[in-house]
């Protein structure tokens, strides 16, 4: 067992980095764009509530923080199945915007939104497992 933990150490880290396939980065950064995208939610959700939506700061800072995703999107694309990030990027997504419109505000979930987003999980469990 301590042997086989010494491998997977040597194998995740090499010279005092952090070594991991370009796979797994990709996945990370799909989560982290997923973040990033409920936070330019939150702004465009704020410019809603605005008599002018479109001319609102919320609006431009929603837009410029979606437009800024582009890039980490390339390289996402390159080291995944779209279907992969698709998949974590929408999951990903759907839990952070519940989470952000039950806490931030206020909004109820029924029984079968939670059960879709259960599912939802499970999707991203399974294609872990074939991808």
């Amino acid at each position: 067992m301590a042997g086989m933990l010494r491998v997977a150490r040597a194998n995740l880290f090499r010279d005092g980095m952090v070594v991991m396939p370009i796979k797994t980065w990709a996945m990370l950064a799909t989560a982290a764009l997923s973040v990033i995208a409920v936070v330019g939610d939150y702004f465009l959700k704020r410019a809603s509530d605005v008599t002018s939506p479109w001319r609102s700061g919320w609006f431009l800072i929603g837009f410029v923080i979606y437009a800024s995703t582009a890039f980490g999107t390339v390289f996402v694309f390159r080291h995944l199945k779209l279907a992969t990030s698709g998949v974590i990027y929408a999951v990903i997504l759907v839990l952070s915007l519940t989470i952000l419109g039950v806490a931030g505000f206020g909004e109820r979930l029924t029984a079968l939104e939670l059960l879709g987003i259960g599912m939802a999980v499970c999707s991203v469990i399974m294609l872990g497992r074939f991808a």
